[in-house]
């Protein structure tokens, strides 16, 4: 089919060293040789994103020669990819590649000094991954023969909120970026955006959370009105299960916005959980594809769910190192008001909650966190709430989610889930099934969450024979 305009975004793995910006960019100029428009949006090289907030913490802490040491081999990392990819020594990109890092340097030392590391600095810090990876890709298209030009998130007019760390578009987003980004389109030169940031009306550098990237190409495929948004990962698509656990994993061929949304927040670590709102509403189509099979379809993901028969369920994903919080005490949480001061304490905290039930005799509310959040929603309850409730961790738990649209009005779905996990002796910690009847998930100990996802799996009949 005859596509006009695409946006192309690459992930870390895809990015990570010259031969692999190299092959990103010959995908990117595949398209373009067939006369299509091209925006590629990058993320940082694998494990930069990491080294850089680990560097910010290193300085605010005092130790300044780990964080410059890591300074120095981030340096020669770039250094050596621009290099393979042909610049030479006294290049634009190599002096640009050098100022950034002398400007990372800068910043680093500051929080040093103040020994103070505000939400603001670290995203300063974090996106100098993504703004020195996108020369790179720049350069890799210009030795392909084609003209190509690199803007940081703001310079291509995504605008965000103050949010640091977690920003998210202002509406007038989606007009900047189509100005900032047509006349290079119209003038045959191919916007290569650095993903994962944007910028505040005050020009101070936003990240866009964790996965970002994801969610700076759909922001830019719908300010353009792409017709699809390609995000190039190191797999063929969508999975109905993680490959590393399951054998007879196959690729989803299609997928709704619903659903995708159901398995990115239940941990398949496929697309951002906000990636595909701004195609939402634009309708826009995503496409996940493999950079190693780049023939292959990979995964549609489009408004409308395409149900299977016979197959209500798309997909098992878990969420592992979860901790569930009990929180009881008679008669006490039947109350309104004391549910509401749970919930509030929690808000509070901006810790995400992935289950919550309910005994119906009133008395217990159980909460699923990540265990990294675990320590912060104890406080926050114990001051929080009143003094009569008992709150408690339980840790070492895991997240199981069946996705899938045809569950909707199917009968025996939950029930064919629940004998599965009986039949493997998995004891269910909790049950809970969304309104949108997309999911249903159930927390189990962290031992058997292997196990419980096999069975499900075949359960459900998701494996690799099912597509004859």
């Amino acid at each position: 089919m005859g596509y006009e305009l695409l946006v192309m975004k690459f992930g870390g793995t895809n990015m990570q060293d010259a031969r692999a910006v190299r092959h990103s960019a010959s995908l990117a100029a595949r398209s373009i040789r067939e006369g299509v428009k091209v925006v590629v949006v990058v993320s940082a090289m694998a494990g930069v994103t990491n080294s850089l907030l680990k560097l910010a913490d290193a300085a605010q802490s005092g130790d300044i020669a780990s964080a410059n040491d890591e300074i120095a081999l981030m340096r020669t990392r770039h250094f050596t990819a621009a290099q393979e990819l042909g610049a030479a020594p006294d290049s634009a990109v190599v002096r640009e590649l050098r100022e950034m890092h002398e400007t990372l340097r800068q910043a680093v030392y500051g929080v040093y000094l103040l020994r103070e590391l505000t939400p603001r600095s670290r995203d300063l810090i974090v996106a100098f991954g993504e703004r020195l990876s996108a020369p790179l890709m720049s350069l890799a298209l210009e030795q392909g023969g084609l003209r190509a030009h690199h803007l940081t998130g703001g310079e291509a007019g995504i605008l965000t909120d103050t949010h640091f760390g977690n920003a998210k578009p202002l509406p007038g987003t989606y007009e900047r970026v189509k100005d900032r980004l047509s006349g290079l389109l119209a003038a045959g030169v191919t916007p290569v955006v650095a993903g994962f940031m944007g910028e505040t009306d005050k020009g101070a550098i936003t990240t866009l959370g964790r996965g970002g990237t994801d969610f700076s190409a759909t922001i830019v495929g719908k300010a353009l009105g792409a017709d699809e948004v390609w995000a190039w990962k190191d797999v063929d698509g969508v999975m109905s299960a993680d490959p590393r656990v399951v054998k007879d994993a196959r690729n989803i061929e299609v997928l709704s916005y619903g659903e995708v949304m159901e398995l990115a927040y239940f941990g398949a670590k496929v697309l951002h959980p906000l990636a595909v709102t701004p195609l939402q509403e634009s309708g826009i189509p995503l496409r996940v594809k493999s950079a190693a099979d780049p023939d292959f379809p990979g995964t549609l993901v489009q408004a409308e769910p395409r149900d299977e028969a016979g197959h209500p369920v798309k997909a098992v994903t878990a969420i592992r190192n979860v901790s569930i919080i009990n929180v009881s005490g008679a008669g006490v949480l039947g109350i309104p008001e004391v549910i509401a001061s749970v919930f509030d304490a929690i808000a509070r905290e901006n810790v995400t909650l992935l289950m919550v039930s309910q005994s119906s005799s009133m008395s217990n509310v159980s909460l699923a966190v990540q265990t990294a959040d675990a320590e912060r929603t104890l406080l926050a309850l114990r001051a929080g709430v009143s003094l009569e409730l008992q709150i408690e961790e339980q840790p070492g738990v895991a997240v199981l989610a069946i996705v899938g649209s045809g569950m909707r009005g199917q009968r025996g779905v939950s029930a064919r889930m629940f004998t599965a996990l009986a039949a493997q002796d998995v004891n269910i910690l909790m049950i809970s099934q969304g309104s949108s009847e997309l999911n249903v998930s159930v927390a189990v100990e962290g031992g058997h969450v292997d196990t419980a996802t096999r069975a499900v799996h075949t359960a459900f009949d998701l494996g690799q024979k099912v597509q004859a």
